[in-house]
């Protein structure tokens, strides 16, 4: 059994990617004031310089997992997939070099599994393998990601869909409130933002700006 696909487009809306270092201010007021502000699903990324590590990280993962599920709102851990399992998380994002899917599925069963890809040939391989959503990026240049792939832009997105492929996208990369347009014009189901959101002077009215410019058509309709 697999998840929803209705329900993964909604979550995708609004992504937000965050660890304990990506934030200005206290990493859960971050979680408490982009879940005001209308965040849709956020993914855990706890790494690099000065993150967490063993009984801190878990606190601090138990912690944003209770204000998201407070919410309705399903959280996902990056690349760690034995640690999603034991958080009980919703989910899992993986990258190329991680687990293969048919692996992460057989440990996380019908929970949420999303893949980052960069090209046709990854998007193909991991629809075929089962792939609940694509992260496709980096949109724009972005310095959150120190080992990110080079800029595309919206090329890829446009192609899986002129293709009539339907797989739920979530753009990453660069994306700002200016630039969320260009990406859900492209055939997106979501953006997804680190610093946007968690480095922005005020973390709710950022992250509702930015749910404003991906639901703009849905308002006008």
């Amino acid at each position: 059994m697999r998840a929803d696909v209705k329900l993964i487009r909604e979550c995708l809306k609004l992504y937000l990617v965050m660890g304990s270092t990506n934030c200005k201010i206290n990493a859960l007021e971050v979680v408490e004031q982009a879940i005001a502000g209308g965040i849709t699903l956020l993914q855990l990324r706890e790494k690099g310089p000065n993150a967490l590590g063993g009984k801190a990280r878990d606190a601090f993962a138990r912690q944003v997992q209770q204000r998201c599920r407070q919410h309705g709102i399903p959280l996902i851990v990056n690349d760690d997939i034995e640690w999603a399992a034991a958080l009980q998380a919703d989910g899992v994002h993986i990258g190329q070099d991680d687990a293969p899917l048919p692996e992460v599925r057989k440990l996380l069963g019908d929970r949420i599994i999303g893949v980052s890809v960069h090209n046709l040939e990854e998007a193909q391989q991991a629809m075929d393998q089962g792939a609940d959503y694509l992260g496709i990026g980096p949109i724009y240049a972005t310095s959150t990601k120190l080992d990110a792939q080079a800029v595309q832009g919206t090329k890829l997105i446009h192609t899986l869909r002129a293709q009539g492929i339907t797989i739920p996208i979530v753009g990453i990369g660069g994306i700002t409130a200016e630039r969320a347009g260009a990406v859900m014009d492209a055939g997106a189901d979501g953006v997804a933002v680190v610093s946007a959101i968690t480095m922005a002077g005020d973390v709710t009215l950022a992250a509702s700006n930015l749910l404003q410019q991906v639901t703009r058509e849905e308002d006008v309709s």
